[in-house]
C-alpha cells in the first residue's frame, strides 16, 4: 500500500468514527444537590480538580466532540459521574472520605487527565487539605 492510500484510508476511516454518536451529547444533567461542604476551600479545590468528572458541571473541551476522543472523554464522565457526583448528592451512596483518601494517595485526578487540565494538578499541601469529614453525608 502506498503512503497516498494509507493516508486516504486513515482519514475516511476517521470520517466514518465521526458517525457514531456516543460521546456527543454533552449533557449537563440539573444541580439536584449539592453536599454541606466543610468550608469553602475544600469546594474550590473540588470544582478546580474534580468537577469535570464528578459533578453535572463537565466544561465540554473542543476535542470531547471529536471521535475517538469523545469516546474517552464520555467514558471517563460516565463512570466518575457513577462512582462519585457532587451535583446529585443524596440520589445514591456516595463516600466523600474515600474519595479524599483517593486524592490524598495522588490516585485521583487520574494521570491522563493532567496534561491537558494542568489546573487540576494538586501541589503536595492542596492535596493533605482536604480533612477527613469534609462533607456532610
Amino acid at each position: 500500500m502506498t503512503v497516498g492510500r494509507a493516508l486516504l484510508l486513515a482519514v475516511g476511516l476517521f470520517g466514518v468514527i465521526q458517525l457514531v454518536p456516543y460521546g456527543r451529547d454533552h449533557q449537563n444533567p440539573p444541580v439536584t444537590a449539592e453536599p454541606d461542604w466543610k468550608g469553602q476551600r475544600t469546594r474550590e479545590l473540588f470544582f478546580r480538580t474534580c468537577k469535570d468528572c464528578h459533578s453535572n458541571g463537565t466544561t465540554w473541551p473542543w476535542y470531547s466532540s471529536v471521535a475517538p476522543a469523545s469516546w474517552l472523554v464520555q467514558r471517563d464522565v460516565d463512570e466518575g459521574r457513577s462512582h462519585f457526583n457532587v451535583s446529585e448528592w443524596g440520589r445514591a451512596e456516595q463516600d466523600a472520605d474515600e474519595a479524599a483518601d483517593m486524592v490524598r494517595k495522588d490516585e485521583m485526578p487520574p494521570w491522563f487527565y493532567l496534561p491537558v487540565h494542568p489546573e487540576a494538578r494538586l501541589g503536595d499541601a492542596e492535596s493533605q487539605e482536604p480533612p477527613r469529614g469534609t462533607l456532610d453525608h
